[in-house]
């Protein structure tokens, strides 16, 4: 099985950070969790968006999610793919040089890297996206474009592969996004 790298922040979205950890996790798969800044035992914060008929998502407070690596200690040459939960924390994630650098060796190295919502801001700010469909939670459909990608207009339960590049708007398509980044993997 794989062994897997999955960057988070503080208020990344709850369920897709433990919904992707745990389900690889049960599929055989050794999932490292890691936050600038935080060490294994550490812990970031969770937000959970929901989608309730306004015009974008609401936020609720979520839960603890604690990490189980440390973030100076991982080589990302170690690892075979990426995860790239949602939330609020890639907005600022994308500002540290070190998240940039993990994420474009993934994508140079042609290693299957998973991306959900608000994600695509940090593929966005690390590397071109010319040549890949990319979906993403709607307001990112800019940043998607803007970083030369083809934004993939999906409905919020399914998901795109593109290359190695697995994305989705959202954390209902999970089922989808989650086989699609397995079979990858396989």
């Amino acid at each position: 099985m794989a062994k897997l790298l999955l960057i988070a922040g503080d208020f990344v979205e709850d369920y897709e950070i433990m919904v992707p950890f745990q389900a690889l996790q049960a599929m055989g798969h050794d999932v490292h969790a890691i936050c600038p800044e935080k060490r294994e035992g550490d812990s970031v914060k969770t937000a959970i968006h929901d989608f309730e008929g306004d015009q974008t998502y609401t936020e609720k407070p979520g839960h603890r999610f604690t990490l189980n690596a440390t973030f100076t200690e991982v080589e990302p040459g170690d690892y075979d793919g990426l995860v790239l939960p949602g939330g609020r924390a890639p907005e600022y994630l994308r500002l540290n040089e070190r998240v940039l650098e993990m994420v474009r060796y993934f994508i140079d190295s042609d290693k299957p890297v998973a991306a959900i919502c608000h994600a695509a801001q940090l593929l966005a700010a690390a590397v071109s996206l010319e040549g890949h469909r990319v979906s993403a939670y709607p307001a990112c459909a800019p940043e998607v474009r803007l970083a030369g990608g083809d934004y993939a207009e999906i409905a919020v339960d399914q998901a795109v592969t593109s290359g190695k590049l697995v994305t989705a708007p959202a954390w209902p398509a999970h089922p989808e996004w989650i086989k699609q980044f397995n079979a990858l993997l396989d």
